[in-house]
C-alpha cells in the first residue's frame, strides 16, 4: 500500500475516541500518526503500521519547506 505524508489513513482498530482516521505525520523507521478527532499523537514502527491500516485517503496538504 502506498502512503506519504499528511495522507490521512484509515486503520483496522479504532482509537479509543472512537474515530479510525489518522493523519501520517513522520515516515521513517517509525510512523508517527495523529487522530483526526482528537489530536492525540501515536509512534508505532513501520512494520504494525503497514499490519493495521485499512484503507489510505490521499490529503492535498503538501510538505512545506
Amino acid at each position: 500500500m502506498e502512503y506519504g505524508l499528511y495522507d490521512i489513513v484509515i486503520m483496522k482498530k479504532n482509537h479509543p475516541c472512537g474515530d479510525n482516521k489518522f493523519e501520517i505525520i513522520r515516515l521513517g523507521a517509525d510512523v508517527k500518526i495523529k487522530c483526526v478527532n482528537c489530536g492525540h499523537v501515536i509512534m508505532i514502527s513501520r512494520v504494525d503500521f503497514n499490519k493495521r491500516i485499512k484503507k489510505v485517503i490521499k490529503n492535498e496538504k503538501k510538505e512545506e519547506i
